[in-house]
């Protein structure tokens, strides 16, 4: 029995993508599966982190805690350049 209509109101967004997917009996369903989200951005000067995967976050959840961001300080929230800088003022800031 093949059932064809309108979506459901929380699948009628554009944050879903459309995907075909082959069923065991040789027909196609559509599945909505939700975008990438965005790459992570450092908070003071908003360059692009590495070691951050582009996941969801029920996703990210599953990975083990190395792998989900990097483990030096504001691993994840600062670019080790702008951490860089932050730690010089940091020490020339006490001995001042």
């Amino acid at each position: 029995m093949k059932v064809c209509g309108m979506p459901r109101p929380g699948l009628r967004v554009c944050s879903k993508k459309k995907v075909k997917v082959k069923l065991p009996g040789g027909g196609t369903a559509v599945h909505y599966k939700r975008e990438k989200p965005k790459p992570a951005k450092c908070a003071i000067c908003g360059a692009q982190l590495g070691g951050v995967p582009r996941l969801l976050p029920h996703e990210l959840r599953a990975l083990p805690k190395s792998s989900r961001r990097p483990t030096r300080p504001y691993g994840g929230y600062l670019c080790p350049s702008c951490l860089k800088l932050g730690l010089q003022r940091a020490i020339l800031g006490q001995k001042k």
